[in-house]
Formats: C-alpha cells, structure tokens, sequence
C-alpha cells in the first residue's frame, strides 16, 4: 500500500484518506475521505447498507481497508510505515492500537458470566493499565457517570437493554480512550429506553473526547453533532455542520433521505 500522507499531532484527531473497501466485488466503501477534529462530535447517517458501520469498524481495524488508510493522530491504524508503504501490524500490536479507541456495539456486548462491575474493570486489568483497586474506583466513577452506581454487582441479564448499553459504555471509558465510537447504540432497544442511553451520550459529548457516532436518530444528531456525514451506496454523499446537512441539505439524494426520516 503507497501511502504519502500524514497529520500533525492531535488528541484524538482521526484522517480517513481515500478509503475503499469491497466485498466479494460490491463496493461497501469507495473513496471515503474524513477529516475529524480533536474532541469533535461527528455523526454519520444514512440508509441502511450505507457504509456507515464499515467505516466506523475501520478506524479500529476490525476491517482492514483494500485501499487508503486511517490515522488517528500521527499514527496509522492497523499499519506501520516503512518507506512510502504500510505494512499491516502484527495482532498483538493492532490490540494495543484498541486501547485508544473505545467502541459500543449495537447489540452491548457484555459478558454474561461477569457482573457489571467485573465487565467494567476486565480491560484495564488485561491490559495491566491500572491496580485493581484503581480499577474498582475508575469503575464505580463511570458507572455514577453514566447513571448505574447502584448496578455494581448486577448481572446482565437483570439489566434492561438501555442498562446494558450504559454499562457497555461505561466499559468502553474504562482505558480512557482518546475516541469512542458509537455503533447505532439505540437500535437493539425498546422505544422507551432510548432517551435514557442518548442522554448519556450527550454528557459524554461535553467531556471533550473525539466521538463518532453512527445512528438513526436525527433529532439526537441535531443536538450533538459538530459535524453530519451523510453517506448512500459506500459514499459520501454530503458532509457539513447541523445546519448544513440536517436544515438546508444541497444534494437531492440527502433532501430525499431526510424527507423519509423527519
């Protein structure tokens, strides 16, 4: 892979360059390129089938790109440099990439065998970044932040679905990381539940962390989004600020995607 780009230093600053993805020869990305501000909030919308999901899992290398590459900071994702080419990390190191990025699943993904509090302290303690007791308390922080102190020794399945997403993340805080991604974090919960996960994620946007957030939720991404991307069949079709995409869109295809969703 040629490459012969690069960014300055940031916190949490993500470039995705010329991205292109396929599967089995239908392109699920083809030439994304984002520039994503230190401790901005982006949210990417669009139909299903997008690319939405795939780019996200990109910018931590759950799927590797055909072509392009993603820098978080002064630092390629998944690939080391060596000349003017990118030569794919080994596995070990891609999971040492993953601890600066925090990711919230769809569908929660907490550990049924482990209680609340064991789910939120297993990374850090895996990863040796913190003393169990440090973990305990770094724990029972994210959990007050998040509105579940009193779930500590709760299992999953005595949670409800919007319990279980505050708790992933609270799990997705633990080793601190400069972004957190938001996979559709509402779409496996009951109507009802919604507000309460989407709250969170607003006080989460004032913390000053980098934030990528895929979702349905337009209402949602009006009050949170510094930047909009709207994307359609692996492409960006139109990106700007709330008022650009969401209120005065230019492009007929985002017009007509927002007539559907309003």
């Amino acid at each position: 892979m040629i490459i012969n780009q690069s960014i300055s230093p940031a916190n949490g600053h993500i470039q995705v360059s010329h991205v292109f993805k396929n599967y089995a020869g239908h392109a699920a990305l083809h030439d994304i390129s984002l520039d994503i501000p230190a401790g901005s909030v982006t949210v990417i919308i669009g139909p299903s089938g997008s690319g939405k999901s795939t780019l996200l899992r990109m910018i931590n290398h759950l799927e590797r790109v055909d072509e392009g590459f993603i820098q978080i900071d002064d630092e390629f994702i998944g690939y080391r440099k060596k000349g003017d080419k990118l030569y794919e990390l080994k596995e070990r190191d891609i999971l040492k990439q993953r601890k600066s990025v925090g990711y919230v699943f769809q569908n929660f993904n907490l550990f049924p065998h482990l209680n609340v509090l064991q789910n939120i302290i297993e990374a850090p303690l895996a990863h040796k970044k913190l003393s169990k007791d440090q973990a305990i308390l770094k724990a029972n922080q994210l959990l007050g932040l998040v509105g579940l102190r009193d779930k500590v020794e709760a299992w999953p399945k005595q949670l409800s679905g919007g319990q279980q997403q505050r708790v992933a993340i609270a799990r997705a805080l633990a080793l601190d990381p400069k972004v957190i991604l938001f996979d559709e974090p509402t779409s496996a919960l009951d109507p009802e539940l919604v507000g309460e996960v989407l709250n969170v994620i607003k006080n989460l946007a004032k913390l000053g962390k980098t934030m990528v957030i895929v979702t349905h939720e337009i209402a949602f991404a009006r009050e949170v989004a510094d930047h909009v991307v709207f994307m359609d069949q692996g492409r960006i079709v139109e990106q700007g600020t709330v008022q650009q995409v969401l209120e005065q869109p230019k492009e007929e295809r985002t017009q007509n995607f927002l007539s559907r969703v309003l």
